[in-house]
């Protein structure tokens, strides 16, 4: 017996579900106007933070991340380092979807596990054919930033520098003596010549032979980055 057929033709196959999608952003309009744009891609929630959408734990395929989420009316969201942290530990593969140019600051968000990396200077058909690349279990990003991420990674520390050295450094780039740094940090100056030689050895000869200053714009760093991610308020390493 054969099967009856509509007039209208065999019933369609049904239409492969799209991927989902979160997306985490600080902007308003652009957490509306993002899954218009993208209308392959199923955006099951939106987020101007991670604490919400961590709290949510929506079920997703990707999560696309700003990492610039702190502003006046959240200062204290996490982003950068820590929000790629956060996300990539709850279980969640990541694409930064990001204004941020610092190779330093992407790579070692790569480092932390991030899968890809689009521009939102991007047009709309290269973000939708990176995150599909994501989707599809490849790590998109330049091959320079692939190289330094690696660096990192085998280096085993993201941040390249403890808390301490971070702060050591940042005062160093800026001029400051050991003695207004030790006042700053209610260190010795010898700790902190100690934690100079460790800093030393990290960086090896490059160290050496460059000032500080040149070491950050070297790394591409801005002021401050030595000092991000943060640490919990009290926290001493």
């Amino acid at each position: 017996m054969s099967t009856p057929v509509s007039p209208d033709g065999p019933a369609p196959e049904p239409s492969p579900a799209r991927p989902r999608v979160v997306l985490v952003d600080d902007i308003a309009a652009l957490r509306v106007a993002l899954p218009a744009l993208l209308p392959g891609l199923d955006f099951v929630a939106v987020h101007a933070d991670a604490e919400s959408f961590l709290a949510e734990r929506p079920v997703a395929d990707l999560a696309l991340l700003d990492l610039k989420l702190s502003n006046a009316s959240q200062p204290d969201a996490a982003q950068g380092l820590e929000l790629v942290q956060l996300v990539v530990a709850a279980g969640y593969r990541v694409c930064l979807y990001s204004q941020e140019e610092r190779r330093f600051v992407l790579a070692a968000c790569i480092a932390a596990g991030a899968s890809g990396l689009v521009s939102k200077s991007d047009p709309v058909d290269v973000v939708a054919a990176t995150v599909a690349r994501v989707l599809a279990g490849e790590v998109v990003l330049p091959d320079g930033l692939a190289g330094l991420a690696e660096t990192l990674v085998r280096r085993g520390n993201l941040r390249l520098l403890s808390p301490r050295q971070r702060e050591l450094l940042a005062g160093r780039a800026r001029g400051k003596t050991y003695a207004e740094i030790a006042g700053e940090l209610y260190l010795s100056e010898s700790t902190l010549r100690g934690y100079w030689a460790d800093l030393s050895a990290v960086v090896a000869e490059h160290l050496q032979s460059t000032s500080a200053a040149d070491i950050e714009q070297a790394m591409g760093l801005a002021p401050g980055d030595l000092l991000w991610p943060r640490t919990a308020p009290g926290r001493r390493p």
